[in-house]
């Protein structure tokens, strides 16, 4: 272990350094003066996981760490020092939801199955933040991708994580492990994923911000997922910044996964990173959807009074808001009986999953993946597909379901073509996060607000602070239209200096040795 006292001597430059509250670019301006190295870096966060995770308040956010992460760091240090950083994210430490294949660490979905299986191949992104000198350095906990555990929000091989906020609370749902460990500060930034409400909602309840991208924005390839014509994977981080930093490494065209075509003309000549800006808000227009605040189930007046208060922030900083604007629907029970997509395509997303493993992969067919695990819970709608298969060409319940995810797009697109807006502006949802527990009380009766997954369209969730009772983090959401992730960044980007909403969890303080000056 390289300590500070090892590392090269710095320029005295009047800086100070606290990891907690370190971006990607105090990160680098860091490594730049010589006060920290990579290895040092991934030492912090380790060491914050070995206090935090499964002893102290026992987050229970990792499911595997990368053994070579240190080595991986030395090696990256001493290119850094012979030929200068490969990208921002050089010598930066990456922790992932555990449903992006990495060939150094298992790759389970959380599901017991799979416990320990490693596949030969990374992920398409994984193997894209490796290329930028990023380190993978944890797998992290999520909604079993395979299994139906009874309670919410947990996997049958690593149970429940607990939000570092609030430990008797979940983190969100699917992509709770990097919700929680971003939160308690175990790496820098997070890859998440989302069939319907797994980046949104995890960003929200871990006081963080999260991108939800177009989909086709982000190769999928090596990726588990259900949803072929929309599970999106996405960043997740503490800054709009580190955010937009991370999608510059992770988004564009990948022949692996040729839904990624739909973006080829269609991203910004300019890095993402270029469109941050703390006056992104001056000029704006956006409009306040009158229907996502329908979703009433287990509200919050509290939480309904921060986002009114989080959506002036938009007008007093410059944007023009036009509150509010209507699709003109029920849209919860459009969402709630328009038939999603993935509940048809999930078996055949499963097995393209599996057929990019070489023929030593242990589970070769949905089938053998999904069913008859002895002491293993199932989901019966796999066992149901399994037995009579869905026909995806034919099949009018799915062609349906189609026309109605197309419909919806349209009609929000039109909104906002008609007053002229940049986006539309919304609570995330109106209650902060659900206490953990089964899953099927009416207490965790969580209906969440569907509209960017089944349409497609990005999202953004910028933080809106904590509610004044519970102290609950919550979320506001940003809906842009296709393949408008820089109007997103500006906008997030211009909340963000706007406000000040992030905290370090009580439990999970800093440590000692985690803040210098240099």
């Amino acid at each position: 272990m390289t300590t500070l006292e090892e590392a090269p001597a710095a320029a005295q430059t009047g800086a100070h350094f606290e990891l907690t509250n370190a971006s990607i670019a105090d990160i680098n301006a860091a490594f730049d003066a010589g006060a920290l190295t990579s290895e040092r870096l991934v030492q912090m966060y380790l060491d914050r996981i070995a206090a935090y995770d499964h002893a102290g308040p026992e987050i229970n956010a990792v499911l595997a760490l990368n053994q070579q992460a240190l080595a991986t760091a030395r090696a990256l240090d001493e290119e850094r020092r012979m030929s200068g950083p490969r990208s921002p994210l050089h010598g930066i430490p990456v922790i992932l939801k555990d449903v992006f294949d990495t060939n150094d660490m298992p790759s389970t979905g959380g599901w017991t199955p799979l416990k320990g299986v490693v596949p030969s191949y990374d992920a398409t992104i994984v193997a894209k933040l490796r290329a930028a000198g990023a380190i993978m350095l944890a797998k992290v906990n999520l909604s079993d991708w395979f299994g139906n555990p009874d309670i919410m929000a947990s996997s049958t091989l690593g149970g429940s994580t607990k939000n570092p906020h609030a430990l008797d609370r979940t983190p969100g749902w699917s992509s709770a492990g990097t919700g929680a460990g971003l939160a308690a500060h175990f790496g820098t930034v997070g890859l998440g994923s989302e069939t319907g409400f797994s980046i949104r909602t995890p960003t929200s309840d871990s006081n963080l911000f999260g991108l939800s991208t177009t989909s086709g924005l982000i190769s999928r390839a090596g990726q588990m997922r259900s949803y072929i014509t929309g599970e999106r994977g996405g960043p997740m981080a503490h800054t709009v910044a580190d955010l937009a930093a991370t999608l510059d490494v992770i988004a564009g065209f990948d022949p692996e996964d040729l839904w990624t075509a739909n973006s080829l003309g269609k991203m910004p000549m300019e890095q993402y990173s270029s469109f941050v800006n703390p006056d992104g808000l001056r000029g704006a227009r956006v409009g306040v959807l009158k229907e996502a605040w329908d979703f009433t189930e287990l509200s919050d007046p509290e939480v309904i009074e921060m986002a009114k208060e989080a959506i002036s922030v938009f007008s007093a900083n410059g944007a023009a808001v036009f509150d509010s604007v209507s699709l003109g629907i029920n849209l919860p029970g459009y969402i709630e009986n328009n038939g999603f997509p993935a509940r048809f395509e999930r078996i055949a997303a499963v097995q393209s999953y599996l057929d990019r493993h070489d023929s030593d992969y242990p589970l070769q067919t949905a089938r053998a993946l999904l069913l008859d695990h002895p002491g293993v819970p199932e989901r019966p709608a796999d066992r149901e597909h399994l037995e009579a298969p869905i026909d995806l060409d034919r099949d009018p319940r799915y062609r349906a379901a189609l026309e109605g995810k197309a419909k919806l797009r349209e009609a929000i697109i039109a909104l906002m073509d008609r007053f002229q807006l940049d986006a539309l502006v919304y609570p995330h949802k109106l209650h902060g996060p659900l206490m953990i527990g089964p899953k099927d009380d009416a207490e965790r009766g969580y209906k969440p607000n569907q509209m960017s997954p089944l349409t497609g369209l990005p999202a953004f969730i910028v933080p809106m602070g904590f509610t004044p009772n519970g102290q609950l983090p919550v979320g506001l959401e940003i809906l842009g239209r296709p393949w408008s992730e820089p109007t997103l960044i500006k906008l997030a980007s211009g909340f963000e200096a706007a406000t000040n909403n992030r905290r370090v969890p009580a439990s999970t303080p800093p440590l000692p040795g985690e803040s210098f000056d240099y």
